[in-house]
């Protein structure tokens, strides 16, 4: 997550024109591509061999700041994904927020990016991307029991119901997926050492009445990186309690880097996933291992290998 986050005080300025003087930016990425997808072992034959276009990652997005004085500065961004492969869709479905930024460091408020995500887009050849070659493939998915991310309301089903994820799309899971109701602070960079913490409002609260499940999810989303140089490393853990009747809570430890040669650069990641209360504690590691190479200005070879390691309940395979 780049040091543009920020915060509650400002919240209230959006609505007073405050921004109205403010330098906005106009950004976007229009990338689409026409996919042959072969699939074999499917036991109920349901989908076979398919093509489909896909808009990938493509996005429209608006960002700008506003010097308040006193050495503070309001930032906002408002980002949405295109989808216009069919009807086509716009929504704040991706970094949007409000926030406060000064020598204390960055805080913010919205729908965020943290820590954890952003070490596995950063390590990933294919940065940036939605497609079958992200890394989000694999990463803190524990043998696919943790798909896809919070509803609008707050609420994880906590199930391994690929259906809400989409064909044209990797099914990410929950610690690859943007934190809604939240907010975060970004310290200063201190000789290349900086600190992110995020936390997950509980705004999804409700009891256990009338047949259906109480609910109460909230989380917290910290990480430590290192980033001089052609050097970057980083260590994140991001832990959520979906305050469920079963008491279900879910935790990902994160750790890598990447290193820059110039013409050519190395990256590697391992990822601990773990659940409770999914017919015990489950766990999965999964390790990373990639690599570029420029071979021209304009150019570069991508190449990268995870494996996802067998999940294990209660520590048997």
């Amino acid at each position: 997550m780049q040091k543009k986050l920020i915060a509650l005080a400002v919240a209230g300025l959006a609505s007073t024109g405050a921004f109205a003087q403010a330098n906005v930016t106009v950004y976007g990425v229009a990338d689409a591509s026409f996919d042959v997808v072969k699939i074999s072992g499917d036991a109920n034959n349901e989908l076979g061999n398919m093509t489909r276009v896909s808009t990938n990652s493509s996005l429209i997005g608006f960002k700008g700041a506003e010097a308040l004085g006193n050495g503070l500065t309001a930032v906002f961004q408002f980002e949405s994904a295109v989808g216009f492969d069919n009807a086509g869709a716009l929504g704040a479905n991706r970094d949007s927020y409000v926030g406060l930024a000064g020598g204390f460091g960055t805080v913010v408020l919205g729908n965020l990016t943290g820590p954890t995500r952003a070490l596995g887009a950063a390590v990933d050849v294919n940065a940036g991307a939605t497609g079958i070659g992200a890394n989000s493939a694999l990463l803190g998915k524990l043998g696919n029991n943790l798909l896809s991310s919070t509803d609008g309301n707050g609420n994880y089903p906590g199930t391994s119901n690929s259906s809400t994820c989409g064909r044209s799309t990797v099914c990410t899971s929950i610690f690859d997926t943007r934190w809604k109701n939240a907010i975060a602070y970004v310290s200063p960079s201190f000789a290349g050492l900086n600190a992110t913490v995020a936390y997950v409002a509980n705004e999804n609260k409700a009891f256990h009445n009338s047949g259906a499940d109480g609910a109460n999810t909230t989380g917290y989303d910290v990480g430590l990186k290192y980033a001089n140089g052609p050097a970057m490393a980083a260590v994140t853990y991001n832990a959520v309690s979906l305050g469920n009747d079963a008491g279900t809570n879910v935790s990902d430890l994160r750790v890598g880097g990447t290193f820059d040669f110039g013409i050519a650069s190395v990256r590697a990641v391992f990822d601990h996933a773990r659940a409770n209360h999914f017919g015990g504690t489950l766990t999965q590691n999964v390790f990373g291992l990639g690599g570029t190479f420029n071979v021209t200005p304009a150019g570069k070879l991508l190449a990268q290998a995870y494996v996802a390691r067998d999940l294990k309940t209660n520590g048997s395979s």
